[in-house]
């Protein structure tokens, strides 16, 4: 809904604050402003203000300006509802034949009024609004509303037969509505009527034939209270959601009737006429009770402090959330209450109907006051301990978006087809009353569900994507159920191949150094923290049948699976119809969790000059760079600091290179924290780096 300050400031009329500041203000208060719209010089802003369903007080000027009041308390600017003195005559008859449904009912004859266009304020405040001007008679009914909350109806006073009659409807009894369509009432319907026909849907929209016209002259003015589930029930039958009706169904304020009724008469009699009789106000004592009149709220100080812990405004001598501050704020808010030795007893206003118990109260207490100016404590009952994985749950997570891959999340259900293809060795569990044959067990792997996202992605022209998820699996059987994290990552499209592998094995080989990657966070055991884990990992084979044949491989770590990763088998991509290789890592991350968390060491750096040794070899493909290096890692030469692959060189042409094999420089980089390096000692070492390389078969280049 939308609010003008300009407007506001007309109830408030010592509110110093910025409109800004007034928007801060209210939203740390639970009363929600999402945008703030200049309108020019002296127009003031609006205000698009989001109310939660339950504070239908707030859904006008007036109780955003009650709320203002209270924050910065200030004096609240009554509504004045003064007529002219009445002529004599015979108070209008109303007969309401549900009083459980019509708590209230209020009307006033007005004659002599003049029809004509609004001008002056309701024109102006309408023109800011963006709402539609119909007459002065329907405009002053919607300022009304907008003004103070409540809703009224003005009905042609010459088209009414007899009296006001509010009762049920008559099954199949018809109702030509304002906007001009037909409807077939049912009998739980409430209805405004008079003694021959119904004049309008209660609570929700007016009828056609009562309507104010050009050629009106006298006007029934009404204001009712309506049961919030019967109005709901009608404007959802209806398909009618009106002002009125968001009103009503949240709980209208049963002793706003004679107020807003008035004061819509006032805005009328503006253009001229008189008010003829007394106001008709019939009030159904039981409905009264059982809303304005509830019994008062005990409400004790100490359980308010109590609830509500330190403040960052509390001192020595005590809290900051005194009796008189307490009072302040809720008699402000419309509350009247009454000291006893301990505690007050509050009578709630009419107009807050969520109000029931203490702790709405003290909640109440709480908002005003401000939740930013509570002290950050934890409560000292209840202990809070972090989870133990989670730390390193936020480290894994981390460090797969930091290698470019998005988390996703997909069902926690799979199809019994997919259980067996990807976890049959597991076990599966079964639903016992699945939504669909395509979830009928509860997941015991991630991948499916991960071939599920990536082909929902290639099936919207996404072509290159890079996705992880994290979840539970659910293995065993019925009669147990095993729960364990799992970890996937999926990857399809544009992989970079490298002078190591080319690009049809790219997807491949950045799995691995994914797997190594999130490794390398946790360290190989308890003894050596400075250790990675990544530096354990064993390859073997040895694949599940989803993964294609000789394109993938089994990770373990200290004997024990700890991964399954490798190109998505083609008969699975054809069952799935995607277009392209797929390449899919299933990490069992629980078993991570098991080790320590790697903890980062820092060397002093040496003051002596390090020595770089380039040496170039020919190697067969078959010798991969992780057993090149382990190779001069073995030679357990302290002061080899660092190797790297500088230039990796094949021949297509086979001149300078055999086919099937690879020329690579590589660099040692020698060093001692403790001296300068002798001729005699690199002369050595390079000696060392010759003979472990050709043992692999190597073969140096000249």
């Amino acid at each position: 809904m939308n609010i003008l300050t300009s407007w506001l400031r007309r109830y408030l009329p010592t509110l110093s604050v910025t409109d800004r500041q007034l928007a801060d203000d209210l939203t740390l208060r639970g009363i929600a402003v999402e945008g703030v719209h200049e309108l020019g010089e002296d127009k003031g802003s609006l205000f698009e203000m989001d109310i939660t369903t339950n504070r239908v007080d707030a859904m006008n000027h007036y109780g955003v300006a009650r709320e203002a009041a209270t924050i910065y308390d200030l004096p609240l600017q009554e509504l004045d509802a003064n007529l002219p003195a009445a002529h004599p005559g015979n108070s209008f008859p109303v007969r309401i034949e549900a009083p459980a449904l019509c708590g209230r009912f209020t009307a006033r004859v007005l004659r002599g009024v003049t029809i004509a266009p609004s001008t002056g304020q309701i024109a102006d405040s309408f023109s800011l609004l963006g709402l539609k001007l119909i007459s002065n008679a329907v405009d002053a009914s919607n300022f009304v509303l907008h003004g103070m909350g409540h809703p009224t109806h003005a009905f042609d006073l010459d088209k009414i037969e007899g009296g006001i009659v509010v009762r049920l409807a008559r099954k199949g009894e018809r109702l030509k509505l304002l906007d001009g369509t037909d409807r077939v009432l049912e009998a739980d319907d409430l209805v405004i009527a008079d003694e021959v026909k119904a004049l309008s849907l209660a609570g929700v929209m007016g009828g056609w034939d009562s309507m104010i016209t050009p050629q009106t002259k006298n006007i029934l003015v009404e204001a009712a209270w309506f049961d919030p589930a019967t109005i709901r029930r009608s404007s959802r039958r209806h398909l009618l959601h009106t002002d009125a009706s968001h009103r009503f169904e949240r709980g209208a304020d049963i002793d706003a009737c004679t107020r807003a009724n008035a004061l819509v008469s006032r805005l009328i009699l503006q253009s001229g006429g008189t008010v003829e009789g007394e106001l008709t106000d019939v009030l159904v004592s039981e409905v009264k009770a059982k809303t304005s009149d509830r019994p008062p709220i005990s409400l004790s100080i100490g359980q308010v402090q109590r609830h509500l812990g330190r403040t960052v405004e509390d001192t020595a001598a005590g809290s900051s959330l005194t009796a008189e501050r307490v009072q302040r704020y809720l008699t402000s808010l419309g509350c009247v209450l009454t000291a006893g030795p301990e505690s007050f007893s509050v009578k709630l206003p009419s107009w807050r109907l969520d109000l029931e118990r203490e702790i709405d109260l003290i909640e109440e207490i709480a908002r005003v006051y401000g939740y930013n100016r509570f002290a950050d404590t934890l409560p000292t009952a209840l202990p809070i301990h972090a989870h133990p994985f989670a730390a390193k749950e936020a480290a894994v997570r981390q460090r797969l978006l930091a290698l470019g891959y998005s988390e996703a999340i997909s069902s926690s259900f799979a199809s019994h087809a997919e259980g067996a293809e990807f976890a049959a060795e597991r076990g599966s569990v079964p639903l016992e009353n699945p939504l669909s044959e395509e979830a009928g067990i509860l997941r015991p792997s991630l991948v499916p569900g991960m071939l599920g996202m990536l082909a929902y992605n290639l099936n919207r022209d996404v072509r290159e994507v890079r996705l992880f998820e994290k979840g539970t699996i659910f293995t065993g059987s019925t009669a147990e159920v095993k729960e364990r994290q799992s970890l996937a990552v999926g990857l399809t499209g544009a992989a970079q191949a490298s002078g190591l592998h080319n690009a049809k094995d790219a997807g491949i080989f950045e799995l691995k150094g994914v797997l190594e990657s999130v490794l390398a966070l946790f360290a190989g055991s308890a003894d050596d923290l400075a250790s990675s884990a990544a530096a354990a990992l064993e390859y073997s084979t040895e694949t599940p049948g989803w993964i294609e044949s000789g394109r993938g491989v089994i990770a373990r770590l200290n004997g024990r699976e700890i991964a399954r990763l490798g190109e998505l088998a083609a008969s699975e991509r054809d069952a799935r119809k995607l277009r392209q290789p797929v390449y899919i890592a299933e990490i069992d991350v629980e078993a991570l969790y098991e080790l320590p968390m790697r903890r980062a060491t820092a060397r002093e750096i040496s003051r002596y000059q390090a020595v770089e040794r380039d040496f170039s070899f020919t190697f067969a493909d078959a010798v991969h760079w992780d057993t090149i290096a382990k190779a001069l890692r073995a030679l357990k030469i302290p002061e080899l600091t660092r190797l790297s692959p500088v230039e990796i060189f094949r021949d297509a042409k086979a001149a300078t290179v055999p086919s099937g094999h690879y020329a690579l420089l590589l660099r040692c980089v020698f060093q001692s924290p403790e001296r300068t390096l002798r001729e005699d000692e690199l002369s050595r070492w390079s000696s060392q780096v010759i003979e472990a390389l050709t043992n692999l078969g190597g073969v140096l280049r000249a």
